[in-house]
């Protein structure tokens, strides 16, 4: 047998870990783009920092290990369905009997003017930020345009390199994606305190200057000078080279339960595709880094024989800015017909907030408070009923002893 597999991230990691713990024999290609071992994303930003040297997400001795012919620093320009060939931008062809299509997310990035000039970055892949690197320098001033999770670990990254930064965002607050207003008025502030500069409600229209951005120029018509942009608006699914294609794309790619495509023999897993929500009982694209793992190694059992299910999952993040430690998780912004309920300290700069709905938790988010939140996690995933005790859920120390008494028996057997 002869897996292919496109992308070199997480969900590849899953699917040769899945298919080696059935197929030890089985040939294994993966191709990349990217001329790196494999690496943490999420670490690339405290490498900018100087906090990290090392962004591997497994040891350098992986692909030995796993017997993995890594392909690096080739892009796939064609995948021929029918001729079940994998084709590189050399003209090269592979050829596979199982294919994992794991391309991960692009940045989304708007059509302006002088986005061809130099010092105009993007924030998601290790040339990212080696390119940004070369080009910081002591008191440069940074414009970051996104106030989401990797702008503003962007940010925080460039605040330790001594940058002064000024964050643009179309919103009206920062991480509107995973915090209410209480929560991202807590988080600004913090980085306010670090001189941090918010534009809200704001978009960069135009990049001026001559080789190099000098200025750019806003929707409200300010020109704000600069040293460099970096674009953290967000990513949307890789797919260009399969569109037109008979593989079927929504927003991402479409897999079943077994994260199948439509097409026999190929698979997908990750950023790229949409998957099924268990708190919508819809699919949609969660690109976050645990699903990726858990598809991708879903993917590598089927892919070698043994018949297993992806369960679904729900939006969840984990993160930390300087001081502040942030979860949240689910529905965060829910519109209408639920209950609310919350503890805030400002002092302490401690929040939680969950969101229930017939007895059963649909989301929440914690700032600074997140002890035990996988207890909790757990609960949402089971859809308990936790009207009994939902007021303990505020509490620092809510424990084990604090859930019902049959869902501990359940826990404790591994029922």
């Amino acid at each position: 047998m002869k897996y292919v597999i496109i992308g070199n991230s997480v969900a590849s990691a899953g699917c040769i870990e899945g298919i080696r713990r059935v197929d030890s024999e089985g040939e294994i290609l993966v191709v990349s783009n990217e001329p790196y071992h494999m690496y943490s994303r999420p670490l690339i930003s405290y490498w900018l920092s100087k906090k990290v040297e090392d962004v591997s997400y497994r040891p350098k001795d992986y692909y030995e290990k796993y017997r993995v012919n890594p392909i690096l620093g080739k892009k796939v320009v064609q995948v021929d369905f029918e001729s079940k060939e994998v084709i590189l931008e050399d003209g090269e062809k592979i050829n596979y009997d199982k294919l994992l299509i794991a391309t991960g997310g692009k940045p989304f990035i708007p059509n302006i003017p002088g986005l061809d000039k130099k010092n105009v970055f993007t924030f998601i892949k290790f040339d990212d930020v080696k390119e940004i690197d070369k080009a910081l320098f002591d008191g440069a001033r940074v414009t970051v345009v996104g106030a989401g999770l990797s702008g503003l670990k962007a940010v925080e990254a460039l605040i330790k390199r001594n940058c002064n930064v000024t964050v643009v965002e179309l919103a009206g607050r920062i991480l509107s994606s995973i915090l209410d207003e209480e929560g991202s008025r807590m988080v600004q502030k913090r980085f306010e305190e670090e001189g941090v500069r918010f534009l809200l409600e704001n978009s960069v229209s135009e990049i001026l200057g001559e080789e190099k951005v000098e200025k750019i120029r806003l929707n409200s018509s300010n020109i704000l000078k600069t040293d460099m942009v970096i674009f953290a608006i967000g990513v949307v699914p890789n797919v260009d080279i399969f569109r037109g294609t008979q593989l079927k794309i929504n927003r991402g790619i479409l897999v079943n339960e077994r994260m199948e495509t439509n097409i026999p023999d190929v698979y997908s897993a990750g950023d790229v595709v949409e998957s099924l929500d268990l708190l919508t009982n819809e699919n949609r694209v969660i690109p976050i880094l645990p699903n990726a793992y858990m598809q991708g190694e879903v993917t590598g059992l089927n892919m070698a024989g043994r018949k297993v299910t992806y369960s679904g999952s729900f939006p969840m993040n984990s993160i930390g800015f300087f001081d502040m430690h942030i979860m949240s998780a689910g529905m965060v912004n829910p519109s209408s017909n639920v209950e609310i309920i919350k503890r805030i300290e400002p002092e302490k700069k401690v929040y939680r907030k969950l969101y229930i709905r017939d007895g059963k938790i649909l989301g929440f988010m914690f700032i600074n408070s997140i002890d035990r939140t996988g207890m909790i996690v757990d609960l949402m995933k089971n859809r308990i009923d936790i009207s009994s005790f939902k007021e303990r859920l505020l509490s620092d120390n809510f424990g084990f002893l604090d859930l019902p008494k049959e869902f501990r028996k359940e826990k404790i057997l591994g029922v």
